[in-house]
């Protein structure tokens, strides 16, 4: 099929280099020039495993292309999926401003009929403004899809590939034929397609993140619970997990969780809740939770220091809101940094990927440094804290460590170690919702 995907951003790229490789014809449409030009160059803009090989397999085989200009990249298109930033405003609701302004541009340009398709995360109701907005110019038929995209940052291209489940919000018949060829190679695979109605698959999205936000929020709740009361939250997370009514995946305890997806979409459904007068009380708590998580470290190393970290120097390993990616949107890492700095210490920073993004986000920032290697970061260092759990970090030389820093400290955000090996080691280390050694 002929499908175009308006906006190269981490959907978009993903979506369209995945259909690609499935064997449509594919051009990705992008206002960023350099952007444009580096990745007809094969150069990819974004860290995700595996993606920048089929990227430069399907650029090679003539099936993945790139444009500025919306004319030329939905040209004789029969899908086109916008896939748009919506950044949430301060009242956490989500800017339609791309996805509609694109829409204003699209209508004049169609030639022929085409499905429109809302790949990004939208509130309840705005496949009818896209809708509405392409009315206003277009002057051939056309239909408005939302096709909500449930990729997880370091395993996109399997999450695509190898769907569990695919949404199509549609009440076209003639749409619901072309998204289902679309996605004909996938449902043999097994993947189950569901079809909607286009408010129930935008509210299927908002809802299944802020599922997953609530049990990571309620587990590390537990998990502070634990610490109180003496009880070990690993030994928790698997009596619970064992539960099939519950299963075993996002009960893993930390310093809260961030990322592109799961705070904007938690805020917008809140958002759109209160549009309809209505007190979603559970999310409200869960991004209380998730917020109070972050500082969860900061506030064991002041207990740890009697409050007075003037002068310390830290180490502090990940960057990333997750392991398997750049991406730094909402990393608890960049609150744990500033809030380390504004205490009065200073902070060395590895991460396998994210250092340019982060670099970027502080600027020049006193008290805060990068290096290129993760031993490299110790030295002299007070303690060692842990905000991302990249496999690297897991199995790292403990006898360097307690070489490099001052005295054999851990605070560990991510509950990486045994505390019982750590303690046979010497080390004084502390996790969330485990016993302090």
């Amino acid at each position: 099929m002929k499908i175009a995907v308006v906006g190269t951003g981490y959907v978009g790229l993903v979506t369209g280099t995945c259909f690609a490789e499935m064997g449509n014809d594919v051009t990705c449409v992008d206002i960023d020039e350099s952007k444009i030009r580096s990745m007809q160059e094969g150069i990819i803009p974004i860290y995700e495993p595996d993606l920048d090989v089929i990227f430069k397999h399907n650029i090679k085989e003539g099936r993945l292309s790139f444009t500025t200009r919306l004319e030329e990249g939905i040209e004789d298109a029969e899908i086109i999926f916008l896939a748009l930033p919506t950044p949430p405003g301060e009242d956490g609701s989500a800017d339609l401003s791309y996805i509609l302004n694109v829409s204003k541009d699209l209508g004049p340009l169609l030639k022929k009929y085409a499905v429109i398709v809302d790949k990004s995360t939208v509130p309840v109701g705005t496949s009818e403004k896209v809708k509405d907005e392409l009315a206003k110019t277009a002057k051939v038929n056309f239909d408005v899809v939302s096709n909500p995209e449930f990729l997880r940052e370091g395993f996109a291209v399997a999450d695509f590939m190898k769907p569990d489940r695919i949404v199509v919000g549609t009440s076209s018949k003639k749409a619901e034929e072309v998204m289902k060829n679309l996605y004909e190679p996938f449902v043999v695979q097994g993947a189950k397609l569901f079809v909607m109605d286009s408010r129930s698959a935008e509210m299927t999205k908002y809802a299944a993140n802020s599922f997953l936000a609530t049990k990571i929020s309620f587990m590390n709740e537990v998990a502070n619970l634990c610490e109180l009361t003496g009880a070990d939250v690993d030994a928790v997370r698997l009596g619970v997990g064992s539960d099939a009514r519950i299963g075993d995946r996002f009960l893993y305890p930390g310093i809260g969780y961030g990322g592109s997806c799961f705070p904007k979409d938690v805020k917008a459904l809140v958002k759109t809740a209160k549009d309809h007068d209505y007190d979603f009380q559970i999310l409200g708590a869960v991004e209380k939770v998730n917020d109070n998580q972050k500082l969860k470290l900061v506030v064991k190393i002041q207990n740890y220091y009697k409050n007075d970290l003037k002068g310390k120097k830290f180490a502090l390993w990940g960057l990333a809101f997750k392991p398997d990616t750049d991406d730094i949107r909402e990393a608890p890492a960049l609150e744990i940094i500033r809030q380390l700095i504004e205490s009065g210490a200073s902070v060395v920073a590895y991460d396998p990927e994210a250092v340019p993004n982060t670099k970027k986000y502080f600027g020049v920032k006193a008290g805060l440094d990068f290096v290129e290697d993760e031993y490299e970061a110790l030295s002299n260092a007070d303690a060692l804290v842990i905000a991302t759990e990249w496999s690297q970090f897991r199995a790292p030389d403990f006898v360097l460590i307690k070489s490099k820093l001052k005295s054999a400290t851990i605070f560990d955000g991510r509950n990486l170690y045994n505390p019982a090996v750590m303690e046979d080691k010497g080390f004084h280390y502390e996790s969330i919702g485990r016993a302090t050694v």
